[in-house]
């Protein structure tokens, strides 16, 4: 009778255990994945975060930001000093050699930016991913002609063959855009290539084949999985680097035209007044800095929490 009354007594302290240590692993997988991320995450990095997220949201909502059009002139007050510099509250950042607003042109300018970024660097990727697959698979000569493709994109310079292609073809923001896309793909393929080879020598590929899966439910479903985290580590390095070179070719007049302006539009015709007016190009110029700056820091702290080789 004592073992069965020494028994007795646990399953009374038992149901008051488990709730206090049942609770707490109820709480989502994800949210104290999110909280152990911020936790390790450095000051530089969340303040990395928190200035993408300030971009995204300025992008997403510019129309409704900006105080006035920013193709609005009025010649009456151009060249405004911004408020800083004395200038009047009703332009933040003064007015350009037209009158328009460059607190307004800086806004509509991040947005057009980074949509031209966006879109480019979805393309980017995907054709890096695709011709990746199609090397990996295949093999032989078409993995080769792959490989020269690599080569060559990788032999020249990509600010030689925009000029080219914008100087033949005339300027569009659709080609710009498509342009802009095929900058860094090369970078993709390779990665794809390697670690889809890698990942055909494993197990788990071979096995969802052997049960007769096509080779692109292979690739989509199980091994893209498997190897995104890698492939976005890529597209983090890829997307600052398109920043810099819409602002570069925007800067030369090749870029985004007038009357559409751009982070890089801005900047180029802002040059002719810096003595003057330098308010003009410091604004956009500052952004371009700060956004490819703090989104190299995050791609680098993503490489070293998703890449399990740097662990």
């Amino acid at each position: 009778m004592q073992k069965y009354s020494s028994v007795s007594t646990l399953p009374v302290a038992a149901p008051i255990v488990a709730e206090t240590n049942v609770e707490p692993m109820s709480a989502s997988p994800r949210l104290s994945l999110a909280r152990r991320w911020m936790k390790t995450c450095p000051p530089l990095v969340m303040a990395g975060i928190g200035w993408i997220a300030l971009m995204l949201f300025v992008a997403v909502f510019a129309d409704f930001l900006a105080p006035y059009t920013y193709s609005a002139l009025d010649l009456k007050a151009r060249l405004q000093p911004p408020v800083f510099f004395g200038g009047e509250t009703n332009h933040l950042l003064g007015t350009d050699e037209l009158g328009r607003d460059v607190f307004s042109r800086v806004i509509i300018s991040i947005q057009v930016s980074l949509l031209i970024a966006f879109i480019s660097t979805l393309i980017s990727a995907f054709v890096g991913v695709v011709l990746g697959f199609l090397a990996a698979h295949f093999r032989g000569w078409v993995e080769q002609l792959v490989l020269v493709l690599i080569d060559f994109q990788a032999s020249l310079p990509f600010m030689i063959i925009a000029l080219a292609v914008l100087a033949f073809f005339g300027n569009s923001l659709n080609l710009f855009i498509v342009l802009m896309g095929c900058y860094g793909w090369e970078r993709t393929a390779r990665i794809t290539r390697s670690l889809t080879i890698a990942a055909n020598e494993q197990g788990y590929a071979s096995a969802v084949h052997d049960i007769g899966a096509s080779p692109w439910r292979v690739y989509i479903r199980h091994v893209l999985p498997n190897i995104a985290s890698t492939i976005i580590v890529s597209v983090t390095l890829t997307f600052p680097e398109i920043i810099l070179l819409e602002s570069g070719l925007s800067f030369l007049g090749l870029g985004v035209q007038p009357p559409l302006t751009s982070l890089g539009n801005m900047v180029g015709y802002g040059r002719e007044y810096l003595q003057s007016a330098p308010w003009i190009l410091l604004a956009p110029s500052f952004i371009i800095v700060l956004t490819t700056f703090f989104i190299s820091i995050v791609g680098d702290w993503l490489r070293d929490r998703l890449d399990p080789t740097l662990r």
